[in-house]
């Protein structure tokens, strides 16, 4: 059986750095924001070549950070992909805003950049746009609609720790970036984890008063805040796993391009173009027959996985909240086809030449 993931192999390597990680923050003694939490931040932001990290408890914290930090008025809207993850739409929800869908580009799986200015209204306060995949987003074009039109522009980075776009990383073109580090991304934790990167001292500081009750002097609050502090152990994990993230992405591209070499036209693969540095958290394809496809893999030892087998509009949460006569036909038909394949650090080009030559003779 060749897994779609095995959490217990891509840690493996970094187990008695983790140990001895784990020993030291036990000893210390020090479990909430402490010395593992600022070592992280200032190692990310310095990764990353912005001027603040700031360590939040998960993915969806950070996007719902992010958004109740511009203090917008109740009721704004703010434009997202019609095809993310859900966590993207809920942080709008629970900052009290409207999500407004965009159709993706059906190449890249990311929000099309020529339509979003005629989703524009008076009421649009903010994009959201969503890297995913381990894709960059068309940032130059995003960047300017955002900046003739006067919007916040707030980058979803839970898939894309080390993509790029123009040589330039995600997580670095917006007011903020979100990141998770949810344990199977390529930069993972052993739990739920999460951050927030900016250039903006200001914001920085807001974001770090919300996290901690609205508090930057302990017993003193200054705002409405929130408990969402990235925990003092996960910060000691993802300071080993940062020194290994390059290596990580590497591995995961030199699997992708087996993929992108051998396997058959009949299956619709990556968007490839110079200007996007990829690093395949998901390596996805897309076939008219899906899910015979899964099944077919699965009954010769291939573990696949689906990203994701509903549309945000289409799931009953959602019923009530987005317009019922809502259609997405670009979002539909590429949750209607993906597949996601084996691609970790796990995995060896055996296992992958392996998975291409049975999916060759599907």
């Amino acid at each position: 059986m060749i897994p779609y993931e095995n959490l217990g192999a891509v840690n493996k390597p970094f187990f008695e750095e983790l140990k001895q990680s784990f020993a030291s923050t036990l000893e210390s003694g020090w479990y909430i924001l402490g010395h593992q939490v600022k070592s992280f931040e200032q190692a990310f932001a310095d990764f990353l070549g912005v001027k603040h990290c700031i360590g939040v408890a998960n993915g969806l914290e950070a996007l719902f950070l992010s958004l109740k930090a511009f203090d917008f008025k109740p009721g704004s809207e703010v434009i997202v992909p019609s095809n993310t993850y859900i966590a993207t739409i809920l942080s709008i929800l629970h900052a009290g805003l409207k999500p407004v869908l965009v159709e993706p580009d059906i190449r890249t799986y990311n929000i099309d950049a020529n339509r979003i200015e005629e989703a524009i209204t008076p009421r649009t306060c903010a994009v959201m746009i969503v890297h995913l995949y381990g894709k960059c987003c068309e940032m130059d074009k995003i960047k300017k609609i955002c900046s003739q039109h006067q919007l916040k522009l707030i980058e979803d980075c839970a898939q894309s720790h080390g993509a790029a776009f123009k040589k330039q990383l995600s997580g670095t073109f917006g007011e903020f970036g979100a990141f998770s580090f949810y344990p199977t991304k390529n930069l993972g934790a052993l739990g739920d984890a999460g951050a927030v990167t900016t250039s903006d001292p200001d914001l920085a500081k807001r974001i770090s008063t919300l996290r901690n009750y609205g508090s930057e002097k302990k017993y003193y609050n200054d705002l409405i805040g929130y408990n969402s502090r990235l925990d003092e152990v996960q910060a000691a994990f993802l300071l080993v796993k940062l020194k290994h993230l390059e290596e990580i992405n590497n591995h995961k591209r030199k699997l992708a391009a087996i993929y992108h070499q051998h396997l058959k036209e009949d299956f619709i693969k990556p968007f490839v173009h110079a200007d996007y540095l990829d690093v395949y958290h998901i390596f996805n394809i897309r076939h008219p027959k899906r899910d015979q496809l899964k099944k077919y893999l699965i009954d010769h030892g291939i573990q696949t996985e689906i990203h994701y087998p509903v549309p945000p509009h289409k799931q009953k949460a959602m019923q009530g909240v987005l317009p019922a006569h809502i259609s997405f036909p670009i979002s539909e038909e590429i949750h209607r086809t993906t597949l996601s394949l084996p691609c970790s650090t796990a995995h060896s080009e055996e296992d992958i030449y392996r998975v291409v030559e049975i999916m060759n003779k599907f």
